[in-house]
């Protein structure tokens, strides 16, 4: 997942009067550690220093500077030239920039009392900015002249789509609404980063409420020792003492509990506990929702769409919710054919042990890790013991080093926001120039939201010197935690995301665009995720596999049985990978494309129409049930674009088989795919630069091929 570093969206209205009365409320300026240049290496914020209360005065500052810079453009009275207007608004905001990364990383990593009570004055400062900048008459003014004749100006293919992106941006903000029409805007905008807020707020609190506590080991029985031992020390940490054994709903308790775990019944606490999440009680997001839904329909009306999912479909790739949906079901029905196959297979299973059950949702897991040993005589706790997380972290620095000649130094004495953060300053390999600083924060805690993601605490663009600005660049996971002496050891499952995070860095990292608007993962939503997604496939092909994957105690290299065992289990349970994550796209886009909103929505029963409108299996739940659906109703990110994991999985697949063909490692292609797509960003369109990587245009084929459907 991709966090965008200046999503607008998180936070209540603020009364303009905020912007100048928290500078006589806080600390003077001069002592703000924001408005002044880090006196780091590489400008890392020292994040010691900074206190809760230096966010509001830096940021309204940084939107006085900014403000001062708009209106320098605005009174030029020149002629507008992408030089005199596009160039210095892609450049302005630096201040607004520095302070909403800085906070958006530490309020999604590191929440606190203190970060939530400031969060909603911080975000919706940021939201009345942008509203009062994107509606600007005279700044769309002078953008509209340059869009208008664009065909006559000496454009690079680059700027013009600058100038495109901008007017595009402008009009999708209210640029062409009437004042009655941008002030209903403005106030639907404020409404939805106060429901943005408060539903990353209730799913972080409805997290940490539920846990189950195991006090009969018997209960056990099945997990991995690696998982017991975790779950002791949950309890330990919660005051519980010896003989009690806590399990949460953060993803390295949770799955291996869900795929190991004997105790049916213990498996279907925690199923239930994680589906009805956010769902019922103190910490319910339906009303949350409901707001969310009702606040989208009206912004896409008043915007002129026929829905928001058209609204969000219509600056992308994909253009129409229709070619986005047409997509999905091309993938959705071979999946649900595979999915009766494996249903089937662990029916059969489940009888020949004499069960007496019917599988059910919770049963998914456990028994298609028995049908995998039985077929494949894969144990997945035996491979976790090759990926100790500084051995896979190992493995992405050594793919970054063969695909793209860069290296990974540690940076151990750089400031640092927790000290299980690791900082690393990329270079490049043949010159020693330092390229991005790179920062990983791995494992769950309290104060962490769910996932894993990508953003950065400063961008890449060139300067008016010449000279490239490299940027900081952060991954964020909730992965399996070290346990007593036993290192913590991935799951092939967190072995891809690792990788999948770290091709997102790469993206931010690489990138060599000029304009800021453009640069690393500045592209089109349903094109972000082709780096991150293509960077899987290297985590678990042979050749990249005897170089890091070593046994944790022995340091034996994988042995080619496993790998081969490996390989042969790829395609292994993929119709209910490919289902749940199809049907929660699809379920997406069935919020999306609501065109009006008449009244209460129960978000249950709307979730049943859509799974029995697709013939939902089942024994197969949503990837996300909307409650928790933190993608699309956390922030705008994904709204209405959760199909963009399929729609750019169709681009990496496609892109792998070329690499397949040439040679995994293979020079050519790898500095084809650095120069057209991770260098490049957004400054030309997405398909004309896959194009002219992967040498036609991508089919669903590879994908279907890939997942073992087809």
């Amino acid at each position: 997942m991709i966090k965008p570093a200046t999503l607008l969206a998180a936070g209540a209205v603020a009364s303009m009067t905020l912007l100048g009365a928290c500078q006589k409320t806080m600390k003077d300026n001069a002592e703000n550690p924001l408005l002044q240049p880090y006196a780091t290496q590489y400008e890392i914020p020292p994040f010691d220093q900074i206190g809760v209360d230096d966010y509001l005065p830096a940021l309204a500052e940084g939107i006085k500077a900014q403000r001062a810079e708009i209106e320098a453009i605005t009174s030029n009275q020149a002629t507008p030239t992408f030089d005199n207007t596009i160039l210095p608004l892609d450049r302005s905001g630096a201040l607004v920039e520095k302070t909403i990364m800085l906070f958006s990383a530490l309020d999604e990593a590191m929440s606190t009392p203190e970060l939530e009570k400031v969060a909603a004055d911080v975000y919706s400062m940021q939201q009345q900015w942008s509203d009062e900048m994107s509606m600007n008459p005279a700044l769309f003014e002078r953008v509209k002249y340059l869009y208008d004749r664009r065909d006559s100006l000496d454009l690079t293919i680059a700027q013009r789509r600058l100038v495109e992106s901008n007017y595009k941006n402008f009009t999708r903000n209210g640029a062409l609404l009437s004042a009655a029409g941008q002030d209903s805007l403005k106030q639907i905008n404020a409404n939805l980063t106060d429901l943005y807020l408060k539903f990353n707020k209730n799913l972080l609190n409805a997290t940490n409420a539920f846990s189950v506590v195991v006090d009969d080991q018997a209960r056990l029985a099945g997990l991995p020792e690696a998982n017991i031992a975790a779950a002791a020390d949950e309890a330990a940490a919660r005051g519980l003492g010896e003989g009690k054994w806590v399990f949460t709903l953060h993803a390295p308790s949770r799955l291996p509990l869900l795929q190991y775990a004997s105790d049916r019944d213990l498996r279907r606490q925690i199923y239930e506990g994680y589906t009805t999440l956010a769902s019922t009680g103190e910490f319910d997001n339906s009303s949350v929702i409901n707001e969310i839904v009702k606040n989208r329909t009206a912004k896409a009306k008043l915007l002129g769409f026929k829905s928001y999912a058209a609204y969000a479909t219509d600056n992308v790739m994909a253009k129409t919710v229709d070619n986005a949906e047409n997509l999905l079901l091309q993938i959705w029905t071979p999946a649900v054919a595979k999915v009766r196959q494996e249903v089937a297979e662990m029916q059969a299973l489940a009888d020949s042990e004499g069960a007496g059950i019917t599988i059910a949702p919770w049963d998914y897991a456990y028994y298609a890790e028995k049908v995998r040993r039985q077929k494949y005589d894969l144990d997945e706790d035996e491979l976790r013991q090759y990926f100790a997380v500084d051995s896979v972290v190992k493995g992405a620095f050594t793919l970054a080093k063969i695909l793209y000649n860069v290296d990974f130094t540690p940076l151990p004495d750089a400031p640092k926001y927790h000290p299980e953060v690791n900082v690393y300053d990329m270079t490049d390999g043949a010159t020693g120039e330092h390229v991005s600083v790179f920062m990983t924060d791995y494992f769950p805690r309290p104060s962490k939201r769910q996932g894993a993601w990508m953003s950065e605490l400063k961008g890449s663009y060139t300067d008016a010197e010449g000279n490239s600005v490299r940027p900081i660049v952060y991954n964020v996971g909730n992965f399996s935690r070290p346990s007593g002496d036993t290192p913590a050891l991935l799951t092939i499952d967190e072995v891809e995301t690792l990788f999948h995070e770290f091709g997102h860095g790469l993206h931010g990292m690489l990138t060599r665009a000029d304009y800021k608007g453009q640069a690393g993962t500045n592209v089109d939503r349903d094109f972000v995720e082709l780096p991150s997604q293509i960077s899987e496939h290297w985590a678990v092909e042979p050749e990249l596999l005897k170089q890091y994957a070593h046994h944790w105690k022995t340091g034996e290299v994988i042995p080619d049985e496993l790998i081969a065992k490996l390989q042969a289990a790829s395609t292994h349970n993929q119709g209910f990978t490919t289902t749940e994550l199809a049907g929660a796209a699809l379920l997406d886009l069935a919020w999306g494309k609501i065109e009006n909103y008449e009244g209460p929505i129960d978000v249950m029963a709307f979730e049943r129409s859509v799974a029995e409108n697709l013939g939902m299996p089942s024994e197969v739940q949503f990837r996300y049930r909307s409650p928790y659906f933190k993608h699309v109703f956390g922030s705008d990110g994904y709204a209405s674009g959760y199909y963009t994991y399929l729609w750019a999985e169709v681009l990496d697949t496609d892109g792998f088989e070329l690499f397949k063909e040439r040679g995994i490692f293979d020079p050519a292609t790898a500095d084809s795919f650095r120069k057209n797509v991770l260098e490049a960003g957004g400054s030309e369109d997405p398909m004309v630069l896959f194009e002219r990587f992967r040498g036609h245009t991508p089919t669903p084929d590879a994908l279907l091929r890939n997942r073992g459907l087809k």
